[in-house]
Order: C-alpha cells, then structure tokens, then sequence
C-alpha cells in the first residue's frame, strides 16, 4: 500500500488524514471513511498522509 495520496483519489481505510505541502508543511486532519475522496488541499502540489497512531 502506498503512503501518499492526493486530492481525488479515495481513502484506502476510514482514518484520519493530514495534509502536507511541497515544504513539509501540515495541516490539521481530516476523518475519511474508507472510499470517500480526497478533499482539494490549501496549496498547489500537497499530498495526503495517513496521520500516525
């Protein structure tokens, strides 16, 4: 399974989700249910990672 996603793309697993920029950056999670899309990110180029346990 892959680490990132980005907006569009569905959830693999119910979860929360943090956003990260192209810096590092991130922002607060977001709760997907498994299959629910992506929401569009704050910033061109960021990505979805699964926040840690």
């Amino acid at each position: 399974m892959k680490n990132t996603w980005t907006p569009g793309e569905e959830a693999p697993k119910s979860a929360n989700y943090v956003a990260v920029s192209k810096q590092g950056e991130q922002d607060g999670p977001v709760y997907l249910k498994k299959g629910q899309r992506f929401p569009a990110t704050q910033h061109s180029g960021s990505h979805y990672e699964m926040e840690q346990e």
